[in-house]
Formats: C-alpha cells, structure tokens, sequence
C-alpha cells in the first residue's frame, strides 16, 4: 500500500491500514486538515468549497467523506459530481469559493486516488501551503463544528456546459473553421470524465464525426490510463482502419491530452504543448514556460517567433509561478498539459484540443505534416524503482558532481544540458520512483544517455 504527500496532493492506494493507503481515516483527516488551513488563511467573504471528481471506482466513497468532513467543518459544499480537473479548478473561481477539492489520481492506475487541494482562485496549493496541510493533519491540528454550525451540499452538475462555453469563447478558438472542415475525431475517454466532455466540447465545435472509445464513464478503465504510447495501441488500429483526422486521448482527469496522427502513429505527448504553442505564439506573441522535463522544441519554437522562454520546476504549481512571473501567454509540460492563462492557470486538455483543431482547421494541415514542422527531438522517459534504503539524495549529488564539467541545473533534481542532448534525473512527486528524462536528435541518443546515467546510479546504489 502507498499513501504519497506532496505538491501534487494527497495520494494513495485505496483501502489498508491508516498512514498505509488512502484509507477512510486518512481520506477525513487530509481534508478536515485542508479545511481548517482554508478556514485560518483565507480572508474573503466566502465559506464555500467546491468539489469534483473523475469516474474511479473509489471516487463515490471518496467523494461522500470528503463532503461530509468539509460539512462537519462548517463549510458548504457545492458538488459538481463527475468532473474534470480543470472543470472543477474553473468552477472555484466561478462559484467564488474559497477553496476546492478534486478527488482524482490523474494517470494513476484504477486503485489509487487522491486528494488534489485548491486555494481561491482555483489554483494548486504552494509548496508549503501543502505542507501546512501535511502537518496539521500529523498533528491532528483541526476542530469540528458544533452542531448549529454544520454546513450544507448543494449538487451543481452545471459545469461541463459552462467550461465548454468558456473554451468555445477563446479568440483563438475558430469553431467556424473548425466546424467547416468535417472532421472524423477519434476519442479515447479511459472510462472516466473525458469520455463525457471530450465528445461533448467536439459537438459544440461543430464536430459531427465523432468514433468514441472507452467513453462510458465507469471507472473500469480499459488500459493503463496513462496518456503514453504503449498504453494507446486500440485507438491507433482504429485511427488506421477508419480513415479518420485525428485522435485525441485524456488522463481519467483530463488535464493532459496526447495527440494521435492520422496514420495511426503517435504525434507524442511532448509535442502536443509544442505544437499548440507555435500556433498561439503566431497570433500573439509572447514569453512561454515548460518544466526542466519537457522537449527543448518549446524554447525552439518560442525563439523562432523572437520570443522568450524560460524553465521551472517540475510541477505545475511550479510551471504556473514561472508563468505568473514572466508574464508567459502559453505554458505547460511536455507530458500533453497546455496551461493557457488566457482562460485560467490550469492544464487543461479542452482548451488544447479547441487550439489544435483550430490549427488544423486554419492551416489545411494534416497531423502528420503538423508534426513534420515542428523541431525534432526524440525523449526517452525512464524510471528506476525506489526501495526505502536508497538515498535519493546522495544519488543526485553524486551525478552533480560526475558531470561539474556540463552545464547543471539543480533547482529541481538534476538536470545535466549538453549541446545536442539533455537528461534529467528528479525524484517523482507521485510515485516511489526516480525518473530519468533524456533527449536527443535520436531515440537511440536519448536511451543510450539514459542507460549511461542508470550505470551510475546503480554503481552508486
């Protein structure tokens, strides 16, 4: 059993003995710890947190005891039942709420869920608000309501239309284009909230073809849900056997979005944030951010309309202060997040697949030749279990000090650059793992570079 508190939240494998899992217990005091963090910091008029949730299994259950303990806290509620994280991070502000829980693991697999907290507007807690959380929940550092100041739930399954209306809005979002070019979309929804709002959105667009797959939202999911190329093989035969534009397929919270090519291939993850942002930057341009993990092509492409791009943490609450900082028009991660400030701080796979279609629409373009434009790196993605007696840190500062000769970043993990190639070794926010990022002109580049760096750590273990 995992029970993982970091920036990314509250995460964990349902069930187990508390502290073990995501137990009941844990579920109630994570949350009652948040409320009470919530109570004492905000200073707004309002008493009011929203809830949402993707379609796990354990979502129901989790919801119940997230609502009720929020209740018991003397907060009111307003649930928005099944939704997508960005739905739900859109609805805090919309609502004027004060704060804003969404139980999901993102693109963990079926028996994990967790806890993602949101302050007011919207946003992910700080790094050290969520730490604030971490530690009133260690030390029981809460109080429930008397009896007279228990809150009310109020359900509100409004939002999906409301988000889609708000994306529809964007100025660069041509539903008229869009809807003139007849495109057949194939869509993988993993049996969770996308598999509703993806093919919904593409009917709003004016998409009338629409091959839906795993789109009923059970909870069940049909495949290892994360959005990654060998967890994708189904949509690709059907993209080759039906002819259709394109493919797109969502985490089971939907704020990562891969892209498929009309050929059945992989556009890569990497590229969907690429892509989005040369067609942005080409109507407004502007400084744009990535984390230290993602393709260098976003800073390519940024630099080729004589704009500015800068690094962050691993993250995005990490990647959102970058942006917030330099004022970025476009941000994200190179795992398929597109963060577009121009309708809210947030990843959001909506807003990337309205932009995407749109260029699509506007430049007459397959995705394949889309892809043939852009700047061309290969990433390998690797990873190395993490057992309790290794010590992580002593690992990085040992491979800081191998490569003291290359340029290193060491604001988060270790990031080594190199002229042609890079590799970036960070201990993972949401796993017992060690990722090891690496990128070159070439896949056999990337993963000799990768192996090269596991020979080290392992000689070091």
């Amino acid at each position: 059993m995992s029970l993982i508190k970091s920036i990314s939240g509250i995460r964990g494998t349902i069930g187990g003995k508390v502290g073990e899992g995501l137990s009941a217990v844990d579920v109630v005091r994570f949350t009652a710890s948040y409320a009470s963090f919530i109570k004492e910091s905000y200073n707004g008029d309002s008493n009011t947190i929203v809830v949402g949730r993707d379609a796990r299994i354990s979502g129901k259950m989790v919801e119940n005891l997230v609502v009720g303990t929020l209740m018991s806290m003397g907060f009111d509620v307003i649930n928005i039942g099944k939704a997508s994280t960005p739905t739900t991070e859109l609805a805090v502000v919309g609502e004027k709420a004060c704060g804003g829980i969404i139980i999901t693991a993102s693109h963990n697999p079926v028996q994990w869920n967790a806890l993602k907290l949101l302050n007011h507007n919207g946003e992910f807690l700080s790094d050290a608000e969520g730490k604030e959380v971490i530690r009133r929940a260690e030390n029981d550092a809460y109080s429930f309501a008397e009896v007279f100041s228990l809150g009310n739930t109020y359900n509100n399954e409004t939002w999906a239309n409301r988000h889609i209306e708000m994306v529809k809005a964007l100025a660069l979002v041509d539903t008229d284009a869009i809807s003139k070019c007849n495109f057949t979309v194939a869509v993988d929804g993993i049996n969770s909230v996308g598999g509703e709002i993806i093919p919904m959105l593409l009917r709003s667009l004016g998409v009338n073809n629409i091959i839906e797959i795993n789109c009923e939202s059970t909870g069940n999911f049909a495949h290892t849900p994360e959005p990654i190329p060998q967890n994708l093989t189904e949509i690709s035969d059907v993209m080759r056997k039906t002819g259709a534009d394109v493919g797109f397929v969502v985490d089971p919270d939907v704020d990562r979005l891969a892209i498929v090519m009309e050929n059945g291939e992989m556009f890569v993850e990497e590229n969907t944030l690429v892509a989005i942002a040369d067609y942005v930057l080409s109507h407004t341009p502007g400084s744009t951010v990535s984390n230290l993990s993602s393709s260098r092509g976003l800073r390519d492409v940024t630099r080729s309309h004589g704009c500015e791009y800068s690094a962050a943490a691993v993250g995005e609450v990490n990647v959102v202060t970058k942006m917030k900082e330099v004022c970025a028009i476009i941000g994200g991660e190179g795992n398929g997040g597109i963060i577009y400030p121009e309708l809210h701080y947030g990843r959001d796979a909506l807003v990337g697949v309205a932009l995407f279609l749109t260029l699509m629409a506007k430049s007459g373009k397959k995705v394949s030749e889309i892809k043939a434009g852009l700047p061309h790196y290969e990433i390998a993605k690797n990873k190395i279990e993490l057992t309790p007696d290794i010590d992580v840190d002593k690992i990085l500062e040992a491979v800081k000090l191998h490569f003291a000769d290359e340029e290193v970043n060491d604001i988060d993990g270790v990031k080594i650059d190199f002229a042609d190639s890079w590799v970036h070794l960070r201990k993972s926010n949401t796993e017992p793992i060690i990722r090891i990022y690496s990128e070159a002109a070439t896949m056999a580049e990337a993963d000799k570079l990768a192996d090269s760096i596991k020979q080290i750590i392992i000689s070091l273990k």
